[in-house]
C-alpha cells in the first residue's frame, strides 16, 4: 500500500505523517510497499514478536511515549539474550480511535529509541478495536551463523547471572495502584520515580549482547519474575540451579520497601517486568564476562550455580534454608485456572508438546476466534 500520495486515505496519512519518517531502512522503502526486504548480511536473522496490551502491560493513563518505548524495548530485551545486534522491527497497533496528540507522542517515543538502538521501523499495520489498546511488535536481530543463545544449553557448574536490579518494575507498578509501596514511599519522591520508570520504561541490555553470545551457555531475558523464567531455562536445560537470595541485586528503593514490609522478597522475584537478563555463563569464563559487562557498562551479579538435577530451582536465605514459593512468576492465564483446568469459558485452542531439549513440555494457548464479532484481519491497512 501507498503511504500518502493521490487516493490516501486517512490511515494512510496518519502512516506518512506518524510513522514514515522512523522507516530509515532502505529495506523499508519508504513504507510505500506491501512489504520490507531485510538483508542477513551473511548473519542468521532472529526474530522475536511480544504484544503488551492496556490493562495488563501498561495503564490507560501512561504516557503514549513510554508505551512506545516499552512495546520496543521488551522485544530489544529477547535480542539481547539472544546475542543478536538489532536490525529492524515491525508494529502493529490496535486504536480505538484517532487522538492526534497520543500518536504525535507515541511516534515522539518510538522514533528516540530507534535512534537510540539503532532499530529502524521496517512496517507493520493498524487496525482499529473496540476493546483495549495494543501494540505487537516484531523485532529482528542479526547474529553470526549459528550463534545465537539459547534457553537450552545450562550446564553444571554454570554461574548464574542477572543483569540490572530485580523487582522494581513490580514495586512501580503497585505505586501505580496505590498500593502498599505508594504508602510506604510517600515522603520520597526520588525511590517512587525511579520504581514507576523501571515498570513504564524498562532497559534492554542491548551492548550486552556480544558477552552473552561469547560466554554463556544459556540466557533469556526476565520478563515474567526471575523465579519463574529461571525455572523455564532450567527445565528447557535439563537442569536445576540453587540461588543465593542475599545475591540476587536489589536497588535501594526496593530495600526500603522491603524494610517497611510494604514488599517481601517473593514480590521481588516473581513479579515480572524486569526485562533483565538471566544467563549461565562458563564457569572458565566468569571473569571475562563479568569484565566485559563492566566494559559495557551494566552491572552484572552472579546470583547462584547450575547443578544437575531436574528439580524446580531452589532459592537459599543467608542460612541457606529454602524460600517455598507461593508463585514463582506472573501468568496471563493462572485466573483462568480452576483446580488445575483451564476454564471452559475462556475461548482457548489448547496444544501440548514436549520436545526435552527445548521446551521440556511447554504447553501452547491461542485464542479461538470469537463465535461473534469481526473476523480476524479486519482493520486499517498495512504499513
Amino acid at each position: 500500500m501507498s503511504a500518502s500520495g493521490a487516493g490516501a486515505s486517512g490511515e494512510d496519512s496518519l502512516i506518512a505523517r506518524y510513522f514514515k519518517p522512523l522507516a530509515t531502512d532502505p529495506g523499508a522503502f519508504g513504507l510505500t510497499d506491501d512489504a520490507a526486504v531485510l538483508k542477513s548480511l551473511g548473519q542468521d536473522i532472529v526474530v522475536t514478536t511480544d504484544a503488551i496490551v492496556e490493562g495488563v502491560h501498561f495503564l490507560s493513563d501512561d504516557p503514549a511515549h513510554t508505551i512506545a518505548k516499552k512495546a520496543l524495548r521488551v522485544n530489544l530485551s529477547d535480542l539481547a539474550a539472544k546475542g543478536a545486534t538489532p536490525a529492524g522491527f515491525v508494529l502493529t497497533l490496535a486504536l480505538r480511535g484517532v487522538d492526534e496528540a497520543w500518536l504525535a507522542d507515541f511516534a515522539r517515543g518510538l522514533g528516540e529509541d530507534t535512534s537510540a538502538f539503532n532499530c529502524p521501523l521496517l512496517g507493520g499495520d493498524t487496525v482499529s478495536t473496540p476493546g483495549p489498546l495494543m501494540v505487537s511488535v516484531t523485532a529482528f536481530g542479526r547474529v553470526p551463523q549459528d550463534k545465537m543463545v539459547h534457553r537450552h544449553g545450562a550446564k553444571p557448574g554454570d554461574h548464574v547471572v542477572v543483569t540490572g536490579t530485580i523487582g522494581d518494575a513490580a514495586l512501580g507498578l503497585d505505586i501505580l495502584r496505590k498500593g502498599k509501596v505508594a504508602a510506604a514511599l510517600a515522603t520520597d519522591a526520588a525511590s517512587r520515580d525511579m520504581l514507576i520508570g523501571r515498570y513504564r520504561v524498562p532497559e534492554p541490555r542491548n551492548a550486552l549482547a556480544p558477552a552473552i553470545r561469547a560466554h554463556a551457555h544459556a540466557a533469556m531475558d526476565v520478563s515474567d519474575g526471575l523465579a519463574g523464567d529461571l525455572a523455564k531455562l532450567c527445565a528447557a536445560s535439563g537442569v536445576s540451579a540453587a540461588i543465593d537470595i542475599p545475591s540476587v541485586p536489589v536497588s535501594a528503593a526496593a530495600k526500603a520497601a522491603l524494610a517497611a514490609s510494604a514488599a517481601n522478597i517473593e514480590t521481588l522475584i516473581s513479579g515480572g517486568d524486569d526485562y533483565e537478563i538471566l544467563c549461565a555463563i562458563r564457569a572458565d569464563a566468569f571473569d571475562e564476562f563479568m569484565r566485559d559487562a563492566q566494559t559495557a557498562g551494566i552491572t552484572a551479579s552472579p546470583i547462584g550455580t547450575i547443578v544437575a538435577g531436574l528439580a524446580v530451582p531452589k532459592f537459599l536465605d543467608a542460612r541457606g534454608r529454602e524460600l517455598a514459593l507461593a508463585r514463582t512468576s506472573y501468568s496471563h492465564f493462572q485466573e483462568f485456572r480452576e483446580n488445575g483446568r483451564f476454564s471452559a469459558q475462556i475461548p482457548f485452542e489448547i496444544y501440548r508438546f514436549c520436545n526435552p531439549r527445548r521446551c521440556a513440555g511447554d504447553t501452547i494457548l491461542a485464542w479461538s476466534r470469537p463465535i461473534s464479532g469481526p473476523p480476524f484481519g479486519q482493520g486499517g491497512p498495512a504499513f
